[in-house]
């Protein structure tokens, strides 16, 4: 009797390692975001002969949404390049007021009114690929590598860091386990701002100009460049040369080889990786594509084209039954033979289960986000985000948190209205003395409007900016204004004039 027993404990401990193994493959697939994910299903395929794909269809590969864009480089001579960027510099500074302050958006550089056939998933060397590369060769704890290659996946096509950097210690904290001040991040940011091209990784087009004229070599010419950068951004923004040259005492020549020089700063830094990499350097490839309607209907799909369905060999299925109909007349080495055949159809259709599993959380994780931030995807406009946090998705769910952050982490989501991170989604939430509800993103997407609008020769206290946002609808206090506008990264009002 005791030895049944003892049997019975050996059996039920199997059977519970074999739930967390496959609990574990769950939960690894869940994590991976679709060009991995379809790495993983090659490698399972290549490593188990008893999982294979369904028989491919001819048209399966072609997507009428999403082509390849050409990889082509073109030569430009000295003078295009020149001009070029010149124009660059002038559009930058004709925006300087919106965009430079601008929250993050992640459209992979693709206005609302671009083609999605001109975004690029090739597998040519993406924009991030060559700054990684760089990263490989620096001296830094196995910490600050992660924590800089992070900073570098969270820049924008234009090699900018807009996302601020509370959001991105939030973000290390929340998903990553890794606690940094705001402080110690920005000392690792540092150090990515001196990777090449000059200028990647600045949160300003000041900052990006300023980190460009640093790497100069020291001389008269470039110290009157930091000078203008300086002291005379908002002329320089505004193109008053005149009121610049006079103020700094400099004849007309001077000025003219200042300001030539000037003009030869690179305000996408990002744009200098090659032509090759496209507008969407990124190469982002979105796990979900939610389509909207006129009508305000929202519809969505896992995007599986580099996903092939899979299924259990039918040869090895068929060897399996024949070998079990036969026990009794097995020889030794047809019983191993029956033991690796089990094995790997067990282990081919726990895979397939798991991958299920995945398309099933996924697949409830996209509807429950499309409900609560259900206005968003009709207008498109960030400010009707709703505060959501990863409990109110769960809760919609009945998925874990910890499942809610798997799948959050590292997946896109195409939308009409551009391809977003999943994360974008999330925000927490102002709750005001009577008890409502605000979304902090649309508090400081309000407060933006209201410093960018505001008269620049006499700019709004936070006092005058807190009483402007309570009369929008925004009661909220004098600390919070100051908080969130330095969030934001804008100075305080003294400073912009």
């Amino acid at each position: 009797m005791s030895q049944g027993q003892i049997q019975e404990q050996k059996q039920e401990q199997r059977l519970q390692q074999t739930v967390s193994q496959q609990q574990l493959l769950q939960s690894h697939l869940i994590e991976l975001p679709i060009q991995q994910f379809a790495e993983r299903i090659e490698t399972e395929m290549h490593d188990n002969p008893a999982l294979e794909s369904v028989a491919d269809d001819p048209d399966y590969s072609e997507n009428p949404d999403f082509s390849d864009s050409p990889n082509t480089t073109d030569d430009f001579d000295s003078q295009r390049e020149q001009e070029e960027r010149s124009e660059a510099l002038d559009a930058a500074l004709e925006s300087i007021g919106r965009d430079d302050e601008e929250l993050p958006v992640y459209h992979g550089g693709q206005s609302v009114a671009d083609d999605r056939e001109e975004i690029i998933f090739g597998q040519s060397q993406s924009f991030y690929d060559e700054l990684l590369e760089q990263v490989g060769e620096m001296e830094l704890s196995e910490q600050d590598r992660y924590v800089m290659e992070y900073l570098i996946r969270s820049l924008d096509d234009d090699g900018f860091l807009r996302a601020p950097l509370e959001g991105i210690a939030d973000e290390l904290a929340i998903y990553h386990n890794i606690d940094l001040s705001t402080v110690q991040l920005e000392e690792i940011l540092k150090k990515l701002q001196q990777l090449d091209p000059p200028g990647i990784g600045a949160r300003t087009l000041q900052e990006c100009l300023l980190l460009q004229v640093d790497r100069r070599e020291k001389s008269t010419l470039t110290s009157l460049m930091e000078q203008v950068l300086t002291d005379f951004f908002d002329a320089f923004t505004k193109k008053h040369w005149d009121k610049i040259r006079i103020a700094m005492g400099l004849n007309e020549t001077q000025a003219e080889a200042l300001f030539h020089e000037l003009r030869r700063l690179n305000p996408k830094p990002g744009a200098a990786m090659g032509e090759a990499i496209g507008r969407s350097m990124q190469q982002i490839t979105p796990d979900f594509i939610v389509d909207t309607q006129d009508d305000g209907t929202v519809t969505f799909s896992l995007n599986s084209d580099d996903v092939p369905q899979l299924q259990v060999s039918q040869s090895f299925a068929d060897l399996l039954k024949d070998y079990q109909n036969n026990k009794e007349g097995l020889s030794r080495q047809m019983k191993e033979a029956l033991l690796y055949t089990k094995q790997k159809v067990d282990a081919a259709q726990s895979f397939i289960d798991a991958v299920q599993t995945r398309r099933r959380t996924l697949t409830l994780t996209m509807k429950a986000i499309i409900k609560l931030q259900h206005r968003f995807f009709e207008e498109g406009d960030e400010a009707f985000l709703r505060p959501m946090i990863l409990k109110d998705v769960a809760q919609q769910t009945g998925l874990d948190l910890t499942t809610i952050s798997r799948v959050s982490n590292s997946k896109y989501v195409q939308t009409r209205w551009g391809i977003f991170p999943m994360k974008f989604f999330f925000s927490d939430g102002y709750v005001t003395e009577s008890g409502e509800e605000l979304s902090t993103r649309e508090i400081k997407a309000a407060l933006r409007d209201l410093i960018d609008a505001e008269d620049k020769h006499c700019p709004l206290s936070d006092d005058a900016l807190r009483e402007a946002l309570k009369e929008k609808g925004y009661p909220i206090a004098r600390r919070t204004v100051s908080k969130y506008r330095e969030q934001l990264g804008i100075p305080v009002a003294r400073l912009r004039k």
